[in-house]
């Protein structure tokens, strides 16, 4: 059994060790590119402060990894101090049966996550985001959003815990087909229901339905071959101005929502080329591919957890009852590192289909200009890193760093290679 700790350890905390060390080895090397391309920076992205850029990332940076290893620690504590297995044993003593107490166990444990994150939250909201001007949510939005979250997560979780234990229960032996089957289904209920029903908890969204943005909007869709007719703002602002814009549904539920934020710091040109882009990831299928390579994903991990559940090891290693919902929750400590190490391979898709996106938003506006001029909107007003590490870019980026598409935007649109300023090539 000791080699089994051993290697659950080894696994589980070397894993958080080196993503943390990537994390602040990408603050290092940033920083550094910052400073060498300093010129580059100022006249490309319009960053007026490169000390506040630095200090963003690394102020987000410090939180997260504190969370991280906080959450670590605990959920270690929980294991090895026999915590858990205390609550196991209260819970198989109500005598419910697995479903529904595994059911309880899954909402208990999203809410004991919330609670614990509730401090590094609001921490986050109200002394970095004030910090560095984007928060502009007042504490009472900020409690709504953590009940109306954590009631919506908890359903959520019920209800897809409910799913799969029953399954396991029924099908013992092929409950992974099963249980893909109902994330297939869960997912693309989704597209419809989150938009209609869980957005608007948390979001007014105005209908796009005159006016140049309307008209803006509509010449990219003519020229893309594309039809929607639902284009919404959505009332970002009220807690960020951080800046962004999405399309969600599929078929006749097909919307396009626009941040408020994204439309006040962007010409329409800009928000053209911006959805453009976006359009793109519908005309080239990106949205089915990807999810089809999801699809894979999480089979693979459903496969990986009913191998565990069949060892009486994974069990004993804690002292735990061998019931389905102990077994999928222990289990799903030892697979997402894996998951999280294989995550190039997945991003390596994503970032063929960017650049697919990237050029096809230049066929839509005839130039690259404007898609480039919106990138570096987007990348100063969000203070992001121009400059990732390259291992950091591997495991965390779906989208390339902004001075590859600026280099890659421009070679489509026919500039040479020459004319591209050499301060980017070498600070990539």
């Amino acid at each position: 059994m000791l080699g089994y700790h051993l290697a659950f350890l080894v696994l589980v905390v070397g894993t958080t060790a080196f993503f943390s060390a990537l994390s602040f080895l990408n603050v290092r090397y940033g920083e550094r590119a910052l400073e060498r391309e300093q010129e580059w920076v100022t006249s490309r992205l319009d960053f007026d402060d490169l000390d506040r850029v630095a200090a963003y990332q690394q102020a987000t940076t410090r939180l997260s990894q504190v969370q991280t290893w906080v959450t670590l620690a605990l959920v270690l504590a929980a294991l090895y101090s026999g915590a858990l297995g205390a609550v196991v044993d209260a819970l198989e003593g109500l005598g419910y049966g697995p479903v529904v107490t595994g059911v309880g166990f899954f909402a208990g444990v999203l809410v004991a996550l919330q609670l614990l994150s509730l401090p590094f939250d609001a921490y986050a909201t109200f002394v970095i985001e004030e910090r560095f001007d984007f928060n502009e949510q007042t504490p009472a939005l900020f409690v709504k959003d953590l009940v109306l979250g954590t009631l919506v997560g908890v359903v959520i979780t019920a209800a897809l815990a409910a799913g799969v234990l029953w399954f396991v229960d029924v099908v013992p032996t092929y409950w992974p087909l099963a249980a893909v089957a109902l994330y297939v289904a869960f997912s693309l209920a989704m597209l419809v229901v989150y938009p209609r029903v869980i957005a608007p908890l948390f979001n007014d969204f105005e209908p796009i339905e005159t006016g140049d943005l309307r008209e803006a909007v509509e010449r990219v869709f003519e020229r893309a071959g594309f039809t929607c007719d639902g284009i919404y703002l959505m009332d970002a602002s009220k807690r960020s101005s951080h800046s962004n814009a999405y399309f969600v549904g599929f078929g006749r539920t097909k919307r396009v929502v626009l941040f408020d934020t994204l439309v006040d710091q962007m010409t329409l040109e800009q928000v053209e080329a911006v959805l453009a882009h976006e359009l793109a990831h519908w005309k080239r299928a990106h949205i089915w591919k990807q999810f089809g390579v999801g699809t894979l994903r999480v089979g693979a991990m459903f496969v990986a957890l009913w191998a565990l559940l069949q060892t009486s090891w994974l069990y004993a290693m804690f002292g735990l009852p061998e019931t389905a919902y102990v077994g999928l929750a222990v289990g799903a400590l030892w697979i997402q590192p894996l998951a999280k190490l294989t995550r190039p391979l997945e991003n390596k898709l994503s970032l063929a289909h960017e650049r697919e996106a990237d050029a096809f938003a230049i066929e839509v506006m005839g130039s690259g200009q404007p898609l480039i001029d919106g990138l570096c909107r987007l990348t100063s007003e969000n203070l992001s890193n121009p400059f990732p590490h390259p291992w950091y870019a591997t495991f965390h980026y779906t989208h390339p760093p902004i001075p590859d598409r600026i280099r890659y935007i421009q070679g489509l649109d026919g500039e040479s290679p020459e004319s591209t300023d050499p301060a980017v090539a070498d600070g990539a």
